[in-house]
């Protein structure tokens, strides 16, 4: 499968907010969006006004390199969340929530969710018992996440288990000693801490 391979930093920077791709580092004074504010290239910020497309377009690509995902995959998810009902936007943010490898990282088994799409790769993960190695695999209420008996005693995971630096949202439940989450219901938009405008991304695909 295809993935980003170069500097997430300078993501960030293009984006000009954290999208904490790097872990812990996000949280310190190193985050070069703190130290450099400016997007990443020689030429720096521009001066011309941005059209309403490139606000659009800026808007969708914040949200699609939050969630790790690449552009064909965003776009089925948006497919997916237009024919939905509810606001679409928000239904699309929801169900980007739901990814496995964002489930992992809200509960605090991963520092960043480029760590817990590797975790669930690496056949760390179980839902329900089974074992779960899809990144991309959308939980749903009621679902136990856990790490699986045989990677318990994996030293980084129990170290960030440890850690517990990050709070929990309100639509999941963890056992951080049982090393176990379970999906009590899906997020509501006031849950979502996305930095992102998701009507703005849907007047992108609207046009």
């Amino acid at each position: 499968m295809a993935r980003y391979t170069g500097p997430v930093c300078r993501l960030c920077r293009r984006e000009g907010v954290k999208l904490y791709l790097k872990g812990e580092k996000c949280y310190s004074d190193k985050c070069p969006v703190v130290k450099r504010a400016t997007p990443p290239g020689q030429h720096g910020a521009s001066r011309r006004k941005p059209t309403e497309y490139a606000i659009q377009l800026r808007e969708k690509q914040k949200a699609r390199r939050y969630y790790g995902v690449l552009e064909r995959q965003f776009e089925r998810y948006f497919e997916m969340a237009s024919r939905k009902k509810g606001v679409t936007g928000e239904v699309l943010l929801q169900t980007l929530e739901r990814r496995l490898d964002n489930v992992v990282y809200r509960m605090g088994f991963a520092a960043s969710r480029a760590e817990a799409r590797q975790i669930v790769k690496h056949s760390h993960i179980e839902v329900n018992g089974r074992k779960v190695n899809i990144p991309s695999y959308l939980v749903r209420e009621g679902d136990v996440v856990a790490v699986r008996e045989s990677s318990r005693e994996h030293k980084r995971i129990k170290e960030l288990a440890a850690a517990a630096t990050r709070t929990v949202p309100a639509w999941l439940s963890v056992d951080p000693e049982a090393l176990r989450g379970t999906v009590l219901r899906l997020p509501n938009r006031d849950e979502i801490d996305t930095p992102v405008q998701e009507q703005l991304i849907v007047e992108f695909y609207s046009r």
